[in-house]
Formats: C-alpha cells, sequence, structure tokens
C-alpha cells in the first residue's frame, strides 16, 4: 500500500503481458467507458464492462480528403473487425460510423487521432450511441 488505499481494497498490481494494468478487484470495473482504459471479460467468459457491441460516429477534421484517409480508415477498421464506413462531408470532413465491440471502437478512434493517419487531423469529434446494424462490412462511400 501506499498509504492512499484503505486496507482490503482493490489494487492495481502492475500490468499484465498485453501491457495492460492488471486489477485485482471486484468484478465492477474502472474502465467502464472510459476511452483508452482497459476493459475485462469475467472468468466464466461473459462479456465484461466495455465489451458490448456499441456504434461509433466520429467527425475527422483537417486536412483529410484527397489523402487516402478514407482507405487508411477502412483498413484499420476491417482489422479491428468492425463494419461500418466512411464518407466524405461537404464540409470538408470525414464521417466514420463503425460497429463492432466498443473495446475496438475506442482502438479505432485512438486511431484516428493519431499521428500515424494520412493527411493531417485537427480535431476529431466522436458520438457513442446504440448499435442499429445492418452495415455488413466497412465500406468507403
Amino acid at each position: 500500500m501506499n498509504g492512499q488505499e484503505a486496507p482490503g481494497a482493490p489494487a492495481w498490481n502492475g500490468q499484465e503481458a498485453s501491457g495492460r494494468p492488471a486489477w485485482n478487484g471486484p468484478e465492477v470495473w474502472p474502465g467502464k467507458g472510459r476511452p483508452g482504459w482497459p476493459e475485462r471479460v469475467a472468468g466464466d467468459g461473459r462479456k465484461g464492462w466495455g465489451m458490448e457491441d456499441v456504434r461509433l460516429t466520429a467527425w475527422v477534421r483537417g486536412r483529410v480528403q484527397g489523402v487516402g484517409f478514407r482507405w487508411w480508415t477502412r483498413a484499420r477498421a476491417l482489422e479491428l473487425g468492425l463494419e461500418g464506413w466512411a464518407r466524405n462531408t461537404d464540409d470538408g470532413r470525414v464521417e466514420v460510423v463503425a460497429e463492432g465491440p466498443r473495446e475496438a471502437c475506442v482502438k479505432l478512434l485512438e486511431l484516428l487521432r493519431g499521428c500515424d493517419t494520412p493527411g493531417r487531423v485537427d480535431g476529431v469529434v466522436e458520438r457513442w450511441s446504440e448499435v442499429r446494424g445492418g452495415l455488413g462490412g466497412f465500406r468507403e462511400r
């Protein structure tokens, strides 16, 4: 203990092999709904918080049209097992809709905000909602 925890309280135990922090606490996991936090699957194989399917809609602003951004986004989404689409908007942004496990959508959002994208990303606005389904693959529109 570092003097901050209550006796008997769950604690972070370094990192798992994946590089994620390990948690020895109860089934209630602190990463629920927090992008970038590790997710957890219950020991009996049930999906834990963060493993449910979600819909991510992201609007990417910057120099993102005419530079292969939609193609790059499609490739990353397919690698993550997501369904959806990416399209250019009239105001110069790219709109991305992706459905699948929350953890995969969070990873896609991190990639969209990263420095390895084609062109230049100045900002990303996101919206989370329930899955609508019927997307079938990932397309460039």
